[in-house]
């Protein structure tokens, strides 16, 4: 089976950093998602049988629903460890950088995670930073759990792959493909999957834990969501979710409470843009889903200091978040003129 995200030429790189016993520090994105900590684990599991020091360092914790992910007891996160987060990677040999693939990304872990000596990408996003050791960039890729999939096997290493990389992995295959449902969904996700449940991984199993893993508020969130703040725009081409602090206060909001909810906005027939915005102390988050051809990347590039995929992405807004809103609605209908379904 080919390996299309590990070219040789990386590989041949990233060896020598390997073969002998190394002191590791794996990191990702502010508010890791299931990609994020699915990668991150799984690569450690693997790391840790080739005889490796590894920790795994976030830059916040990740949401409740990713607990039960084996490894993640492990982990430390900035937010609440900064010390020990630091030390990790300060005194790390080398970091691997996964499912983003800039600086900022990390947050306040910035600074430090700019001073090791040797970074390796891996990552499936657009225009990745020149600051990478080695890197492996594939934006074809449905996830970064498929990369480092095919990263373990281009060293040779597939047989470290035990059941509890396995289940990492394809818990992030699972969340960054929706299911395996995204166009980002090839022959070789499906085999890659398939490897991973030969090797332990149990579909339904991970589906439940991540999938059906609610608090009551999240769940009467998600009610209030739709029902109060979903509404269309674009002449019914385009829907918004716009929710305040106030509102996110109320249902007492933590992280990954509203994963997923920009999906549904997109649900809605006729639609092919969909628009969730959350308040921050600081800024405005958001994110943007699209069907066909439409690409909300270089919506959010161009408007909201925003990136990510084609049919993904996300941006930022410093305005308020009326003003921010309001600046969607007059832009939205020329962006979709422009690209007509």
């Amino acid at each position: 089976m080919p390996y299309p995200s590990a070219p040789a030429a990386a590989i041949a790189a990233l060896i020598p950093l390997l073969e002998p016993s190394r002191r590791i520090a794996i990191t990702t994105h502010f508010n890791p998602d299931g990609d994020a900590m699915g990668s991150s684990l799984g690569l450690a599991h693997v790391l840790k049988a080739m005889g490796h020091g590894v920790q795994v360092v976030l830059p916040n914790p990740a949401p409740g629903n990713l607990h039960w992910m084996p490894g993640h007891a492990e982990a430390v996160d900035h937010e609440r460890s900064r010390e020990a987060s630091e030390k990790a990677i300060a005194e790390a040999d080398l970091v691997f950088c996964l499912d983003f693939n800039r600086m900022d990304r990390v947050h306040d872990l910035e600074p430090t995670l700019r001073q090791a000596p040797v970074k390796v990408l891996i990552d499936h996003h657009r225009d990745p930073d020149s600051i990478f050791n080695v890197a492996f960039s594939d934006i074809s890729a449905s996830s970064t759990c498929q990369m480092v999939h095919d990263v373990i096997m281009a060293l040779g290493k597939g047989e470290l792959i035990d059941v509890d990389a396995a289940t990492c992995l394809y818990a992030g295959i699972m969340t960054d493909s929706g299911s395996f449902r995204f166009p980002s969904t090839t022959a070789h996700t499906l085999r890659i999957a398939a490897d991973l449940l030969k090797r332990g991984a149990v579909p339904h199993l991970i589906h439940g834990a991540i999938m059906e893993d609610n608090t009551i508020d999240r769940l009467r969130l998600t009610g209030f969501a739709l029902s109060e703040r979903l509404r269309e725009v674009g002449g019914g081409e385009a829907t918004i979710i716009a929710l305040s602090l106030a509102d996110l206060a109320r249902f007492h909001y933590v992280p990954g409470d509203t994963e997923g909810l920009v999906n549904y906005g997109l649900s809605v027939r006729g639609v092919r843009l969909s628009a969730f915005l959350a308040e921050r102390k600081e800024v405005i988050k958001i994110s943007l889903r699209s069907k066909g051809k439409l690409p909300v990347n270089e919506f959010l590039a161009r408007h909201f200091e925003g990136g990510g995929h084609a049919n993904a992405a996300g941006g930022r807004s410093k305005a308020s978040l009326e003003d921010t809103v309001a600046m969607l609605e007059k832009e939205l209908p020329a962006f979709l003129a422009k690209h007509p379904g």
